[in-house]
């Protein structure tokens, strides 16, 4: 069994040291994680530059490049087998409704299942480190899962755990996305040499958080797993568009 571990928060993050941690006895684990914080780079590749690929003194391998990079380089350029898996993590915060179209910790996990490898993203629902143990926890189990019973296809997995000690756990749910009001505003403001700059501002909060969301199963302490998918066709407007396009 071999896994490949990655993240969004750099090779040198609380959140992938806990995860390789939890995983290193179960399998051959491979670590290449961007060289810096690369969070919200969603599924970005570099392609005007070279990537340069070291080795830190820990083993960890980390990339001058995006998370996408990371996994992508280390499929089809670094190792010399295929992973059984890709583990993705554990990033500081939520990954849940909109934030997976931005995440650096999906798209890490996104660029191994799009060449073939089952994989999972694993974030734990704060910007704290308090219960890294607990995300680490249920990423060992989710792993552990899928070496007994792997899957028949690649899957997709998009796993939010909350913010509390393991005693504290009410279980693991399958979920789908909730959604997120917009934004909150860009916020304005002057540097040193007084020109204008722009901070973009704040996730905005949960709007569809109803039974069934990823919201609403961490938000009553259980684990959510969400499988998902690429195919961003909007199936149910193809009627209308074509409607529209007929249009005289």
């Amino acid at each position: 069994m071999r896994i490949l571990i990655s993240n969004d928060d750099g090779y040198f993050s609380p959140g992938i040291a806990a995860l390789h941690a939890a995983l290193a006895d179960l399998a051959d684990v491979t670590v290449v994680a961007p060289e810096r914080d690369r969070s919200g780079a969603s599924n970005s590749l570099t392609l005007d530059r070279p990537l340069s690929l070291r080795r830190a003194p820990n083993g960890f391998h980390h990339v001058n490049g995006t998370p996408t990079d990371c996994v992508h380089l280390a499929v089809t350029g670094m190792l010399d087998h295929l992973p059984d898996i890709v583990v993705s993590g554990i990033n500081h915060g939520a990954n849940m409704g909109d934030d997976t179209i931005y995440s650096g910790t999906v798209a890490a996990a996104t660029e191994g299942y799009l060449l073939g490898i089952p994989s999972i993203a694993v974030s734990l629902c704060s910007r704290e480190a308090e219960y890294l143990d607990t995300a680490a926890g249920v990423a060992r189990d989710l792993v552990k899962r899928f070496i007994a019973s792997p899957f028949g296809e690649p899957v997709l997995l998009n796993v939010n755990v909350p913010n509390l000690p393991v005693s504290s756990l009410r279980g693991m749910r399958v979920t789908r996305l909730g959604k997120r009001h917009k934004a909150e505003p860009v916020i304005k403001a002057t540097n040193p040499r007084n020109e204008v700059i722009y901070w973009v501002g704040a996730a905005g909060e949960a709007r569809d958080d109803g039974a069934g969301t990823d919201f609403h199963s961490v938000a009553g302490g259980f684990v959510s797993i969400t499988p998902l998918q690429i195919d961003l066709t909007h199936n149910a407007q193809m009627k209308s568009v074509s409607a529209w396009m007929d249009e005289r």
